[in-house]
């Protein structure tokens, strides 16, 4: 096996690191949260990078839970640095994100990218609104931020999803996403794991089923 293939069937230190902090973030478990952030951290994750992760957890549990979870990670810098480790900072988005007609044209274009096709249904044609905003602030201004690739957003979305209740359909349409873009049944199947070990049996078992239902649909 070659070291490239071999990197393949595993996820990255880094990309396990995500799995926790998005998970807690979501679900507001702010102490278990502040763990997972020094963790990461110590990782080797950036500022940047951990930062855009719990931006990103507003599109998918809301702003409060993205809000509270910001002001964790204040509190666990502003910690780290009276001890007197120096955490680096990453690097923000490097391109001007698009805004009107063409953040619509652009999101709409990375969600297609993403799912593989167009995405419709009978529930954006209820609420057209819904797929507008979907589009402009999840695929238009989330994912047009290029300081945090787009497995990374994707592991981050399928643990946040993992870790909620009633939200199968979307973490299934997001596992989906993820191997549309390169992420590895072996990959998932390590973050199943890392829900297990780090997380909560429950949200393992949620995205073990989603990966098998996956894998036997494809």
């Amino acid at each position: 096996m070659t070291q490239e293939s071999a990197a393949s069937e595993t996820l990255s230190v880094h990309q396990q690191a995500i799995v926790p902090i998005a998970a807690f973030a979501a679900t507001g478990g702010i102490d278990k949260l502040s763990v997972a952030l020094e963790q990461g951290l110590d990782a080797g994750l950036t500022v940047s990078d951990t930062r855009e992760i719990l931006v990103q957890v507003y599109a998918y549990a809301g702003f409060p839970r993205s809000l509270n979870a910001l002001g964790a990670f204040m509190k666990v810098l502003e910690s780290r640095k009276e001890r007197g480790i120096r955490d680096v900072a990453g690097q923000p988005p490097s391109r001007a994100i698009p805004r009107g007609d063409a953040l619509l044209a652009a999101g709409t274009a990375n969600q297609t990218r993403l799912a593989g096709g167009p995405v419709k249904g009978p529930v954006f044609d209820f609420a057209p609104a819904v797929d507008e905003y979907i589009k402009t602030h999840v695929f238009g201004d989330i994912f047009e931020r290029d300081n945090l690739d787009w497995q990374s957003r994707e592991l981050a979305t399928v643990s946040m999803l993992a870790a909620l209740s009633g939200v199968e359909s979307q973490l299934q349409a997001h596992m989906r996403i993820c191997m549309n873009i390169g992420i590895s049944a072996s990959q998932l199947g390590r973050l199943v794991q890392t829900l297990a070990d780090g997380v909560d049996v429950e949200a393992s078992r949620r995205a073990h089923d989603a990966l098998e239902r996956q894998l036997a649909s494809a």
